[in-house]
């Protein structure tokens, strides 16, 4: 298995910034595919990022397109998400998950999950 932990979340004003970070444990990092997603209250889980195993392709949603950015450090066994120019929108409880499949923005593609972390964004 595969223990996920994020890190990282908080309150924010509108236009600022967070990184948040998923530790892992288990099995070997490298070896999954690693994604964030995101649930705000009242609506289903939807994918934000993604990076493959190398870290040398990332995917993201089209909301947070060109303000995220997804990173990862096999050596460190840790996910990244740099979010910038947030929004009020982006307000909602941050997941990290782990999947064997490349290139995945479905929940049902990802094995194991984090916790959660939660972002408050202030307007």
């Amino acid at each position: 298995q595969v223990q996920l932990v994020e890190s990282g979340g908080g309150l924010v004003q509108a236009g600022g910034s967070l990184r948040l970070s998923c530790a892992a444990s288990g099995r070997t990092f490298s070896r999954y595919a690693m994604g964030w997603f995101r649930q705000a209250p009242g609506k289903e889980r939807e994918f934000v990022a993604g990076i493959s195993r190398s870290g040398a392709s990332t995917w993201y949603a089209d909301s947070v397109k060109d303000r995220f950015t997804v990173s990862r450090d096999n050596a460190k066994n840790t996910q990244y998400l740099q979010m910038d120019s947030l929004k009020p929108e982006d307000t909602a409880v941050y997941y990290c998950a782990a999947s064997l499949v490349y290139r995945q923005t479905s929940t049902t593609a990802y094995d194991y999950w984090g916790q959660g972390t939660q972002v408050t964004v202030s307007s």
